[in-house]
């Protein structure tokens, strides 16, 4: 069996095999795991890949391409096999990550302190105040511990001599942690035997002591700085993760960091910076940040001191200065990413930690130094040439691949511009095997890389037992790239002996630290919530309508059809899903335009599965835009149910036929009874649920004012079966009277019955005590709207005005309908409008 797994592996001729050693016999960590493949019949692994990618599409994975043309999210790409490290390899590696997370610290604090390494000559000044990542503002900032350097990771490749090389520092806002513990999440269900068997480190205690690190700092930060306003004793700090926005490539993982570590996921416009101080701007006032852990590349944090920028915080760098708020990393530390600095790291190793470098960096010649470029060009065919600084446009050139002219042409390049250019050794990566499905499944190698993480904590730094293991597209990948499609593996770091490592202090929560609300709520996740509340209630909306307009299209003969069928037509042109572009029809009017029924199935087959017209498909996709601005706010199931639903059924090609449309319906319906459940039973009712139960609330209202009025216009002896099943309250008609539906007892359902959630006074009795309940902490909002129109529905005669031709009920339903428009644009000038009125927005610590 082991022989039909190798069949198609091929091992590298001139490249370190992970898996195989020379003599392609299996390494000594890797049995364990070979074995369980071998007792594994090839479906099984098929099983196994699928479960990966379905849990992939299920947790919502993704990574952003931003050089699609549509900006589409691409889903994470895992490999069901880890990468297997072994303790005694592994502690080398974790001893050289700790020095050169230590020795990177050093330098970042001399560059913007004493500068002594540049008067030493131990660094060219024309390296560093050259380099675009020199932030001058931020000269002599003040560091807590010294440590400037909160976060750290390192891009490693073994070479073919087995050895592991440092590729690339990565310490600007490093990224990847995150999707590393997704992968482990992901993958521990797949092998959880093995990973008891093979001693697997866990990752969790690497985040907690990132955290507890993190509130040590802030404390520090609250007592020393300058603010006027510091912690209480035992009090948390607050941090925050800043993130650029949605449209970053790595949002997913900045979304799920924040909700795993318990931070507030913020943008620069949810901070402010007020006399030196940075605040959180929430419903309930100004609160201060004590620590930022962002995801904003340096020049894009602060407007007013660095570069333009809608990404970052006017006035950052001051409050930064003045030691008010701690920034990891510090502003300015993407000067270490530059690859021009890692011929010099040697020296500066024995210079500051007196000690060589425990990894040495692949061999690297920075361009700006006369005898480095002579050597580079003289051997170019055996270089990758690289930007010195990231902020240069120019993309990796292989020398290999330079011939007659463009050659020619490159090298005058690199004599006009020699600062410009770094050239590194090329290296052959180590390859470790993938699983691949196919006529004749097995393994195949790919070639992999190492990105290992560090956290800094006031005793030194700490690397993740694991890591983030990239993999290239194809067998002769020569780079590793998320960007171009690369996949990912879980990395399985083994065990030594148990050590007790080092935990710091932590407080005990007392009675006076309970918390019951949300204090944190920002302005902008409010907003956010309020309407991923309408647009869920939208989605069940449009799908009960087409639903229904399509069951009496495809199963009663035109001639046949009663006085209802004018206005449900009617109202699929108001929702714009027959002729969207037509003028909707005004409240209580008959379509004037007179469609086919095969122009009016063609438009609404249209409208369930193109997210390209008005319809259920596109009103998916904004429902799961607007709920990517909320990844941290819902939980693994809710964004499980979100993430079935965000994905719709468009069936390209052929027109879908009409069972395959009336399921999408019904599994779209039912999707959204999921998420409903979720909200009403998984969801503390905090001040974030409230906004999203107003949003429901008034979508809800909205669209049965619209129904009813369209409805009290058409015939007295029209059906009103489908005014039932569009309200979904049939089932509770029939057990009710057990007879043919009629207009008093169904308006006096849906108009009046405050048991009936799709009734119009359970929408305003909701609305109404939500808005009392925000009302106690935040003050009056509009109430005054409804609270009238609510007396009058209560007063309704039942036998003189619920009827179908009841003009003056026409009319309350379209002032009810004015006054839940009026309403929700009160409540966004209230609460999203964010002004310091100092009513209710008071500054706290």
């Amino acid at each position: 069996m082991l022989n039909q797994l190798l069949a198609h592996y091929l091992a590298a001729p001139d490249g370190f095999d992970e898996m195989l050693d020379a003599a392609r016999v299996p390494r000594a960590h890797w049995r364990a795991l070979l074995a369980n493949l071998e007792h594994g019949a090839p479906d099984l692994m098929r099983q196994r890949r699928e479960m990966v990618r379905h849990q992939v599409r299920e947790n919502g994975v993704t990574y952003n391409v931003l050089a699609d043309a549509d900006g589409t999210q691409r889903p994470w790409d895992l490999n069901v096999l880890p990468l297997i490290l072994p303790h005694e390899e592994w502690s080398g590696i974790e001893a050289a990550v700790i020095q050169r997370a230590t020795l990177l610290n050093k330098i970042l604090g001399d560059v913007y302190g004493k500068q002594e390494m540049l008067r030493e000559g131990l660094l060219p000044p024309a390296l560093i105040h050259g380099h675009a990542g020199f932030l001058r503002p931020c000269h002599n900032m003040r560091h807590h511990d010294d440590i400037a350097l909160h976060f750290y990771a390192v891009d490693l490749a073994r070479a073919p001599d087995g050895r592991w090389w440092v590729m690339a520092d990565r310490t600007q806002a490093p990224s990847g942690a995150g999707y590393a513990l997704e992968n482990r999440s992901i993958i521990t269900p797949i092998f959880p035997d093995l990973l008891r068997e093979l001693k697997v480190q866990s990752l969790a205690r690497f985040f907690r002591t990132m955290h507890d690190s993190l509130v040590h700092w802030g404390r520090l930060c609250a007592a020393s700085g300058d603010a006027p306003a510091p912690l209480r004793d035992g009090a948390m700090p607050l941090i925050v993760l800043l993130t650029p926005g949605p449209r970053t490539e790595s949002y997913y993982e900045q979304a799920y960091l924040a909700r795993y570590l318990g931070l507030p996921l913020v943008e620069g416009g949810d901070l402010t910076v007020r006399d030196g101080v940075v605040y959180l701007k929430t419903l309930a006032g100004l609160h201060r940040v004590h620590v930022i852990m962002r995801r904003v590349d340096d020049e894009a944090c602060d407007p007013l001191e660095l570069q333009s920028s809608l990404l970052g915080v006017a006035g950052l760098t001051h409050a930064a200065m003045r030691g008010n708020v701690l920034v990891a990393n510090s502003l300015g530390s993407s000067l270490l990413e530059s690859g021009a600095l890692l011929g010099f790291l040697p020296a500066l190793s024995r210079r500051l930690l007196g000690e060589p470098l425990k990894m040495p960096s692949v061999a690297t010649w920075w361009c700006g130094e006369p005898a480095a470029l002579e050597a580079v060009i003289g051997k170019l065919d055996r270089l990758v040439i690289k930007p010195s600084f990231s902020q240069l446009p120019q993309f990796a050139v292989f020398g290999q691949d330079l011939i007659g002219d463009a050659r020619a042409a490159f090298i005058a390049d690199l004599r006009a511009n020699p600062n410009n250019y770094i050239a590194q050794e090329l290296v052959r990566l180590s390859q470790a095997p993938v699983w691949k499905d196919g006529a004749a499944p097995g393994l195949q190698a790919r070639a992999i890389g190492l990105r290992v993480f560090a956290c800094a904590t006031p005793n030194g730094y700490v690397v993740m037992p694991g890591g983030l293991t990239r993999v290239a597209t194809g067998p002769d990948a020569r780079v590793l790239t998320m960007q171009k499609g690369g996949a990912s593996k879980d990395t399985w770091v083994q065990a030594r002996a148990r050590v007790e490592l080092h935990r710091l202090q932590k407080r005990s929560i007392t009675s006076a630290d309970l918390v019951r609300e949300d204090t944190n709520l920002s302005s902008r996740m409010a907003e956010n919530l309020l309407w991923f509340g309408r647009h869920a209630e939208r989605c069940d909306n449009i799908g009960r309508l087409l639903r229904v307009a399509l069951n009496i299209l495809f199963n009663v003969r035109f001639e046949q059809r009663g006085a209802e069928w004018p206005t449900i037509e009617a109202l699929c042109i108001w929702f714009q899903l027959i002729g969207a572009e037509t003028k909707p029809l005004a409240p209580g009017a008959l379509p004037t335009a007179i469609f086919t029924d095969a122009e009016i199935e063609s438009a609404l087959l249209l409208a369930v599965v193109s997210p390209g017209v008005p319809g259920l498909a596109r009103q998916q996709q904004q429902l799961h835009r607007i709920a990517g601005q909320l990844h941290e706010r819902f939980s693994v199931d809710n964004w499980r149910a979100l993430n079935r639903l965000a994905q719709p059924a468009v069936l390209a090609g052929a027109r879908p036929s009409q069972s395959e449309v009336m399921t999408i319906l019904d599994d779209a319906t039912a999707a959204l009874m999921t998420l409903a459940g979720f909200a009403l039973d998984g969801m503390t009712r905090d001040l974030g649920w409230r906004f999203m139960s107003i949003g429901r609330r008034l979508e809800r209202l909205q669209f049965q004012s619209v129904v009813l009025q369209r409805a009290l216009a058409m015939n007295e002896d029209g059906n009103l079966d489908w005014l039932l099943d569009l309200s979904d309250s049939i089932i509770t008609y029939r057990v009710r009277y057990r007879a043919q539906p009629e207009w008093l007892p169904v308006l006096d359902l849906l108009l009046r019955d405050e048991t009936n959630p799709r009734s119009i006074l359970f929408q305003i009795n909701g609305i109404l005590g939500t808005l009392n309940k925000i009302a106690q902490t935040h003050g009056a909002c509009g109430e005054h709207l409804l609270g009238s129109l609510k007396e009058e529905l209560i007063a309704l005669d039942p036998g003189a005005d619920l009827n179908h031709d009841n003009v003056m009920l026409s009319d309350l339903l379209n002032r009810i309908q004015l006054a839940s428009a009026a309403l929700s644009e009160q409540i966004s000038v209230q609460f999203f409008s964010y002004t310091d009125n100092g009513q209710h927005r008071n500054r706290t610590s």
